[in-house]
């Protein structure tokens, strides 16, 4: 029976960690393309190279979560002091990353608008009062 079990959650790691890999080439495929696309219109603009980064990151960090969880799964195969250590720390640095990328996207998501195609930025806030002085 727990030889079934590390046989199952095997495969299963597997098909997470290819479902990552399959993340990552997607996205990389997206960028790429957008990519050639800013460079046949015109010289691309920082704006532009933002919008592909945004989306890329986005896929970068599903893909993260996929790993994390390919990890998780090993680690319920065998679980030795050694391999808990490990996912330990993999976790650790893998979890820094998708919150300092995730707050790198939020931040510049409301900066920017993906869906303007102009190229025009939103700001921050607004600066101006809501109240009227009379």
């Amino acid at each position: 029976m727990e030889d079934q079990f590390k046989e199952i959650a095997g495969f299963v790691a597997l098909a997470i960690e290819a479902g990552a890999v399959l993340v990552v080439a997607y996205g990389a495929s997206e960028a790429l393309i957008l990519l050639f696309q800013a460079f046949a219109k015109r010289e691309p603009t920082a704006y532009q190279g933002r919008v592909i980064w945004l989306k890329f990151a986005t896929w970068i960090l599903l893909a993260l979560e996929f790993a994390l969880a390919a990890d998780i799964v090993h680690t319920a195969i065998s679980p030795t002091w050694d391999d808990i250590g490990k996912l330990g720390a993999i976790a650790f640095i893998r979890t820094m990353l998708n919150y300092f990328l995730a707050k790198d996207i939020a931040t510049f998501s409301k900066v920017v608008d993906p869906e303007d195609q102009a190229g025009v930025t939103r700001p921050l806030r607004d600066n101006r009062s809501s109240s009227k002085r009379c």
